[in-house]
C-alpha cells in the first residue's frame, strides 16, 4: 500500500497542478474582475487536492489487509449516491438533496439516524446560506421555490 499510495499521490498532484492551472485560464467575467469568480472554486479544490496528495506521498497508510468486495460495494454506494445527488439538485433543490445525501452518508459511516439527520439539515442550511448570501452564487431551490 505504501508504494501504491505514493504513486496515487503523485498522480493526484499532477492532476491538482493541471486543474489549478486550467482554472487560471478562465476568461475574466463580464463586468470586470470579481473577488469570487468562476476560477475561485477550482483553484481552491486544486490547492486542497495538492496538499492532500503531498501528505499522501509523505505519510502513506500502513499495509493493511482488507476485503475488496465489501469495500467496492461501499464505494459503489457512495458513487451512486453522489450521482443521484447531482441529478436531484435541480428538480428537488439544493437543501433537500444535500440534506438527504449528507444524512445518508453519515448514517452509512455509523452515525445514529437522529445525528445524521441533524448533521444533514444543519450542513445543507449553512452551505446554502454561504453560497447564496456570502458568495452570492445562487443554488436551486427546487421544491422550496413554490
Amino acid at each position: 500500500m505504501r508504494i501504491n499510495d505514493r504513486v496515487f499521490g503523485m498522480l493526484m498532484l499532477v492532476l491538482a497542478v493541471a486543474y489549478g492551472w486550467e482554472a487560471t485560464q478562465f476568461p475574466i467575467p463580464f463586468g470586470g474582475q470579481e473577488s469570487v469568480g468562476p476560477e475561485t472554486f477550482p483553484i481552491l479544490l486544486s490547492v486542497i487536492l495538492a496538499i492532500s496528495s503531498v501528505y499522501m506521498m509523505i505519510k502513506p497508510d500502513p499495509d493493511e489487509k482488507w476485503s475488496p468486495l465489501p469495500m467496492l460495494i461501499e464505494l459503489a454506494v457512495v458513487a451512486l449516491s453522489i450521482v443521484l445527488f447531482a441529478w436531484a439538485i435541480e428538480p428537488i433543490g439544493f437543501i433537500p438533496a444535500s440534506t438527504f445525501i449528507v444524512c445518508f452518508l453519515s448514517w452509512r459511516m455509523g452515525a445514529s439516524l437522529t445525528r445524521s439527520l441533524t448533521t444533514g439539515v444543519i450542513a445543507s442550511l449553512v452551505i446554502f446560506f454561504l453560497f447564496n448570501n456570502v458568495l452570492e452564487l445562487a443554488l436551486p431551490l427546487g421544491l422550496l421555490e413554490l
